[in-house]
């Protein structure tokens, strides 16, 4: 019994320039931001037109079971001394005096980023409207709230012949890691829970909400900009389900 029961390490397809570095970093800042259950290791690599990141996705063996003492694999009779590692703790993105973690240029930086200034005569109590807040929506751990912030889909690269890394990807624990399908010829898609570092406190509100960058864009990543269309595929839940 190794590492790899309990975490899983592996190269990540982060984002692509073909829409433009702009549309790039904007993915980059999602992706980078789900840190419940990855841990991001290094750098940003490009190849071509793709950003690449190295991860950890924490998520065990579905067959890694507790033991007495230890730990046991299922599936083989395997046995190891040590129980099955917790989470490590999520790597933060927002951190005091209003500074982030986001990606700039296919770069990882951390700016001041200034909230938004209050609407005028805004009530001190009411910061805007999120029809989220509230809503029955969850994930299929099934926690409650903020569903879209909390799951994410992953391309993890792993071609046809990476076939012990194919079986360790589709060994994972459900449902952390699952819906596991070859997209092409050298990459898994995958439907992960790893909730999202900028959420607030409360869970529910986007801390880069309203906030721009030094240029004028958004910090907001502009896939989490718009509400979900009809059509879309929703969260049990979803108060746009309807």
């Amino acid at each position: 019994m190794g590492p790899q029961c309990d975490s899983l390490r592996v190269l990540l397809r982060v984002a692509t320039l073909e829409d433009g570095p702009d549309s790039a970093d904007h993915e980059s800042t999602w992706l980078l931001g789900h840190t419940e259950r990855i841990t991001f290791l290094g750098e940003l690599q490009r190849d071509g037109s793709d950003l690449f990141m190295e991860a950890e996705l924490q998520v065990p063996c579905r067959f890694l079971k507790q033991g007495e003492p230890g730990a046991h694999c299922s599936a083989h009779g395997y046995t190891r001394k040590q129980t099955p590692r917790t989470l490590d703790p999520a790597e933060p993105r927002q951190f005091a005096a209003d500074r982030f973690q986001i990606v700039e240029r296919g770069k990882s930086v951390t700016r001041h980023l200034p909230a938004p200034p209050r609407k005028p005569r805004e009530l001190p109590l009411h910061a805007g409207s999120n029809p989220c807040v509230g809503a029955p929506c969850r994930t299929a751990d099934n926690r409650r709230g903020a569903a879209c912030c909390r799951d994410l889909q992953v391309e993890i690269m792993c071609t046809p012949r990476q076939r012990r890394l194919e079986a360790l990807v589709l060994a994972r624990k459900v449902p952390y890691l699952c819906k596991v399908e070859r997209v092409s010829p050298f990459s898994l898609g995958a439907e992960m829970i790893s909730a999202c570092s900028y959420l607030k406190e409360d869970g529910v509100h986007c801390s880069l909400h309203g906030r721009t960058r030094s240029d004028g864009r958004p910090a907001k990543p502009d896939l989490c900009t718009d509400w979900p269309e009809p059509g879309d595929v929703y969260h049990p839940g979803c108060v746009f389900d309807s």
